[in-house]
């Protein structure tokens, strides 16, 4: 019967034979599945990098942000070429880095510098690290920046720096103040120290800073005087030696000081004439005997004097003590 017959097909044919048909259909559909899964898995492997990548650029980042405290002041440079130098070489370039030209003169200068150096070379002989180092001359700087600049009181400075010290010994805390590569330990020291540098000598400081202070120039005058050229024979003699008059008359006679101008004698200039003659000693016509003479009559005349005032004022003394004794005997 035609209704129950099946149609016949070619051989070949894909509808022939429904093995012949789905057989190649299952090969495509099992590499396709293994392409699948490879291009997945590195997909995932990819994923897995980039996460991996973007994890450290935070860790990087982060470890940025928290170093970022360490570089207010001073550089990772500089900080290490203060730790090869001894003390007197921080000092030294401490000078240079803080821009301090006048430490020898400026007593703002002085104390600002032996500040900063004290606490490096302290927290060298900790064994801090760069970034430690360089983390504490940062605070050392904000906290004496809030006395100079903000006019803080001790305890309003002293809450600066609770700020400033919240999270160490914390990962990921709310509250930070960029500190966190302190360790806990170093913390409590870094606070001991404060308390003895500058939370101490606070009074101080702030008189450093808000007192004016006048610049005293010390300096000595000298009055020098000069010998003059001696134009005599002999230099003047002092004034309790000899009197001005007597030196005048009888020793400062300068031989040939005529007037070079006066007219010539026979033809012959004055200052030839005077060559050819001999120079004469003006102390030639005295003897010894002239000057104990002088010298007798100088001294007389003063003691003569003197003794003169000295009899009035004992004459006077006996006439007061004569009165008193006069007023005692009617008494």
């Amino acid at each position: 019967m035609s209704g129950s017959a099946r149609p016949s097909h070619p051989k070949g044919h894909p509808g022939s034979s429904p093995r012949s048909h789905h057989a190649p259909a299952r090969k495509i559909s099992t590499g396709s599945a293994d392409m699948l899964r490879a291009v997945v898995m590195a997909a995932k492997k990819n994923k897995a990098k980039e996460k991996e990548k973007g994890a450290s650029r935070q860790d990087e980042d982060a470890v940025k942000e928290e170093e970022a405290m360490a570089w207010k002041l001073l550089s990772l440079t500089q900080i290490n070429i203060l730790l090869e130098q001894d003390i007197a070489g921080v000092q030294s370039y401490m000078e240079m880095f803080l821009n301090m030209k006048e430490p020898l003169t400026s007593l703002k200068q002085a104390v600002l510098l032996d500040y900063y150096v004290s606490g490096f070379w302290w927290a060298k002989a900790l064994e801090f690290t760069p970034v430690q180092l360089g983390g504490l001359l940062t605070l050392l700087n904000m906290l004496m920046n809030n006395i100079e600049t903000q006019h803080m009181t001790l305890e309003d400075n002293i809450q600066e720096l609770r700020n400033a010290m919240a999270g160490i010994g914390r990962r990921n805390s709310e509250k930070s103040g960029g500190f966190e590569f302190f360790t806990v330990d170093q913390a409590k020291a870094i606070i001991n120290y404060l308390k003895i540098s500058i939370f101490q000598h606070y009074t101080l400081y702030e008189f450093l800073f808000y007192t004016p202070r006048e610049e005293i120039v010390l300096g000595d005058e000298n009055v020098v005087e000069l010998v003059k050229p001696a134009d005599s024979p002999f230099p003047a003699p002092l004034e309790e030696g000899l009197a001005n008059n007597i030196y005048s008359k009888f020793i400062a006679q300068i031989p040939g000081e005529e007037d070079a101008t006066k007219e010539m004698e026979g033809g012959v200039p004055l200052e030839e004439e005077a060559e050819a003659e001999t120079i004469v000693d003006p102390l030639t016509g005295y003897t010894i005997e002239d000057v104990q003479m002088v010298l007798g009559q100088l001294t007389g005349e003063m003691l003569s004097g003197i003794q003169t005032e000295i009899n009035e004022r004992l004459q006077t003394q006996q006439e007061a003590y004569s009165a008193r004794i006069d007023k005692l005997k009617k008494a």
